[in-house]
């Protein structure tokens, strides 16, 4: 048995840690995802950031931090929505 080289052992994991192979669709869907909630994000921001800064300049800081704090929740929340909805766009292949 012959010994491998570190470049075929190199070569080897990479082709395990690939992944699954997408579908064209599959990637044209998940892009897809991508644009439809960094689109929702920003609006989110475009909604609650002008008023952080309404409140700051108001010199009310617990205001601005509620609001602060309501802004990261709805970002995470999309974001973990993003998540599954592209872990479900994967796991079509398998």
């Amino acid at each position: 048995m012959a010994m491998k080289s570190a470049y075929e052992l190199a070569m080897e994991r990479l082709g395990k840690s690939s992944g699954p192979k997408l579908t064209d669709k599959q990637k044209t869907r998940l892009a897809e995802l991508d644009r439809v909630y960094a689109a929702k994000i920003a609006q989110i921001e475009l909604d609650l950031k002008p008023k952080i800064a309404s409140a700051l300049v108001s010199e009310k800081p617990e205001d601005a931090e509620k609001l602060e704090e309501t802004l990261r929740a709805e970002v995470q929340k999309l974001r973990n929505k993003l998540e599954t909805e592209k872990d479900a766009v994967r796991s079509v292949n398998k």
